[in-house]
Parts: structure tokens; C-alpha cells; sequence
């Protein structure tokens, strides 16, 4: 039986999603009736994501035979991160205080333990799904889920390469990952509707937020002007340089770290991560932002720069949605199950912090996704609160790369020990 999607053309495929895109945009745009009401519960970037992946569940599109995700990604996501930091005002990103700080490594904390208590809850009433022995115990394969939600593929490739879990049932764990991250990523959004709501029943000052927001809108309006072909042409040029030279200086960093340090060549290594090439690419990317932030280049707001990236991240959010089989949730319900727990604690505790602290839930999400995600989500739902917040969702990425093999070597020595309660 033929299991290949019914449309394989990326030409096609592009065409479905920008469909699908401008369908939810018009849609979440009328101002009564249904779709009003909608939209006011489920959030448009929300359906950006569930279209596709619905297509995908029914078979319509696939991300295995699609390089969309790839070129989102890597193309897109570069440049929509040079054209949403063009206005970036760092004093401010610096008074949002120390509490964005403190829950990202709230959910990294809360990865680190969810995994062994996790492993501990399950074995209460289904030992089996949590066992195994040599390269098939479960912990094992779990380490990769570590590795992934504190950093990122190249922590949970350093995660495999370590512990040497069975490659041939890798597959199962690759598929709780997206099933898992996926599903909360779908909840982080949906949140974002209702974030008012959920900042006041943490107690919240949104006060630094909502100064950022304020005057960085002010800005875009005192250098807002009706932009000509010329002004467009100009703020690609930038981001696709930008793109290009990024992407350059990551693959020449990234080969001149393993050359000549075996610690990055080293697999093993907690710090092979930093030989990623998408690290460096992100890194790069957004450094270029924040540099021409300091010259006139940052006028370009005012003709529709973070509009541009914000039309190149709801595509990559399109793509990351193909990524989302919703049948594939009950194929192997033991692994899913210890992965829904294992998350569940971490929003748990993020959840507990926000409340003890009073952060706000652009806080929390962004601290989550900058763990759970990454770099091609984090900037995602911070540019979701609002265009100018994207960097600190980049930022705390980063931290993620920085910590993320370390704390998921800890999180699987834990692992380890639970398994063998």
C-alpha cells in the first residue's frame, strides 16, 4: 500500500499553505459573526500550525517528502530574525529584569527532574514500558529527549551518541519528541489568547513588557512612511546578506572548531553542540540584527521590516505544523504517555514559579520554547506577544544551546537511577 502523501510537489505544497495562511488571516480579520468569535478564543498563529498539521494527519502533505521546513528554517527564519531585530532597543530588553532568566531555567530544571519522576510514576502500574537492558533500556532512549528539550538536535545527537541507545528503536523516541513538543507547543499558543487572563490570575506586572512594546511602537510610528519598491528591495537585500554570510560563517566556524578541538569534534562531548551549524547560523543572524540596529538600518521599521519577518515566521510555523501526525499520538501509547507526564511536570513547575515570582506568561512560554523548542520556536511565540519581544526569545535559545548537554547528562544519570528503583 502506497503511504505517500497525495501531494509530494513542494510547488503544490507551498501553494496549500500560503493558502491556508491567508484563509486564517482574512478569516481571523472580520470583526463579527463566527469567525469573531473564533479567533477570540483560538489564536491565528495557533491555526497556522493545526491546518497543516491536520493535512498532514490526513495524508494530504507530508513533511518527509517536503524540504518547506528546511527552507523555513534555515532561509526563512535567519532573515525574519535580521528584520525583527532591526528596532531592537537593548536597555529595554535589559530592564525586563531577571525573571525571564529565572524561568527558563525554571523549565530547565523542570525537564532535568520530569524525566526520572516520570520514569518512577510509570513504572508504578506499567514497569515494562520503562525498562529494557544494555542499548534497549529506556532511559537510554529517554536521554535523547533531554538532550532535544533543553537544547536542541545537536544536544540530543550528543545525547544518543553517549549513551548508544539501540539505533533501530531511536525512531520511537524521535516520534514522542515531536508528538510531545509539538502538543505543547500547541498549548503555549493557545495560552497566548488568553494570556491577559492568565497574567491576572498569576498577579503579574507586565510593566516592563508592556514598556518595551510601547516604545518600540512609538518609534515604528515617528518612522513610519508609505514604503516604496526600493525601501522592500533594500530590507531583503539585508536580511537574504545576512542569511547568506551567516550561513557561511556557521559552516566556516563550525569546521574550524571540530578541526582543531577534539572536544567539538568529539560526539561524546558536552561541548560538541557548539559545533552546530544552525547554532552559529541563528547566533550570527541575530548579532547582524542587533548590529544594524545601531545604524540607520533601523529606520526600515518604519516601512514594514518586523512585518516581513512576521510573514516568514507564520510560514515556518506553517511547516512545523506539517511535522505533526495527530494519528501517531495512540501508536505507541506506553512512550507517549511517560513523555505527556514528563512534560506535564515541567509546566508544572513553570506554572508554580510564575505564580510565586509573578512573571508573566510571556515568560513562562518563552522561557518553555526556549527550552522545549529551541531556536525555531522561541522566537516563534515571542514574536506572537508582540515583534519586538522576538530577540528575547532568541536569547534565552541560546542559553538553551549553553546548557542543554550538561543538564541533560544530569537529567539521564537521574533517568538511570529511577529505572533501576
Amino acid at each position: 500500500m502506497d503511504s505517500s502523501p497525495l501531494f509530494t510537489n513542494d510547488a503544490i505544497v507551498l501553494g496549500i499553505l500560503m493558502l491556508s495562511i491567508a484563509l486564517i488571516f482574512y478569516s481571523s480579520s472580520l470583526k463579527s459573526g463566527f469567525w469573531y468569535k473564533f479567533y477570540k478564543v483560538i489564536p491565528a498563529l495557533l491555526m497556522c500550525y493545526l491546518i497543516p498539521a491536520i493535512f498532514n494527519s490526513l495524508n494530504i502533505i507530508s513533511d518527509s517528502s517536503s524540504e518547506l521546513y528546511f527552507v523555513a528554517s534555515r532561509y526563512f527564519l535567519p532573515a525574519s530574525l535580521v528584520l525583527m531585530t532591526l528596532s531592537i532597543d537593548l536597555k529595554a530588553i535589559k530592564n525586563l529584569g531577571f525573571k525571564a532568566l529565572i524561568m527558563f531555567l525554571t523549565g530547565t530544571v523542570g525537564i532535568v527532574i520530569g524525566g526520572p519522576i516520570a520514569i518512577i510514576l510509570i513504572s508504578l502500574f506499567s514497569p515494562e514500558t520503562v525498562g529494557g537492558a544494555g542499548p534497549d533500556a529506556v532511559w537510554r532512549g529517554l536521554s535523547t529527549l533531554a538532550g532535544s528539550w533543553i537544547g536542541g538536535g545537536a544536544n540530543q545527537a550528543a545525547m544518543l551518541e553517549i549513551f548508544q541507545y539501540n539505533p533501530e528503536k531511536y525512531g520511537g523516541m524521535v516520534l514522542v519528541d515531536i508528538v510531545v513538543a509539538n502538543l505543547w507547543l500547541a498549548i503555549i499558543l493557545l495560552g497566548i489568547g488568553r494570556s491577559d487572563k492568565i497574567d491576572k490570575w498569576l498577579k503579574a506586572d507586565n510593566t516592563a513588557i508592556e514598556e518595551l512594546k510601547t516604545k518600540v511602537s512609538a518609534y515604528t510610528k515617528s518612522v513610519s512612511r508609505t514604503p516604496e519598491l526600493k525601501d522592500y528591495m533594500i530590507m531583503l537585500g539585508l536580511a537574504f546578506v545576512a542569511v547568506g554570510f551567516s550561513h557561511w560563517a556557521s559552516e566556516y566556524i563550525s569546521e574550524f572548531l571540530i578541526s582543531n578541538f577534539e572536544v567539538f569534534s568529539d560526539k561524546s562531548s558536552a561541548l560538541a553542540s557548539f559545533s552546530s551549524t544552525f547554532f552559529w547560523m541563528i547566533t550570527i543572524a541575530t548579532a547582524f540584527g542587533v548590529g544594524l540596529s545601531f545604524t540607520k538600518a533601523k529606520s526600515y521599521e518604519g516601512t514594514g521590516a518586523s512585518k516581513i519577518g512576521s510573514i516568514f515566521i507564520y510560514f515556518l510555523v506553517a511547516t512545523i505544523g506539517m511535522k505533526m501526525d495527530l494519528a501517531s499520538v495512540f501508536e505507541n501509547p506506553g512512550l507517549i504517555l511517560i513523555g505527556i507526564v514528563w512534560m506535564s511536570i515541567h509546566a508544572g513547575l513553570l506554572i508554580l514559579v510564575a505564580k510565586l515570582i509573578k512573571a508573566p506568561y510571556f515568560f513562562l512560554a518563552v522561557g518553555s520554547q526556549a527550552n522545549v523548542g529551541g531556536a525555531a520556536s522561541a522566537p516563534v511565540v515571542a514574536s506572537a506577544f508582540h515583534p519586538s519581544l522576538t530577540s528575547v526569545g532568541v536569547l534565552l535559545a541560546v542559553f538553551g544551546y549553553v546548557v542543554g548537554t550538561y543538564a541533560a547528562l544530569g537529567c539521564t544519570i537521574l533517568m538511570e537511577i529511577s529505572s533501576n528503583l
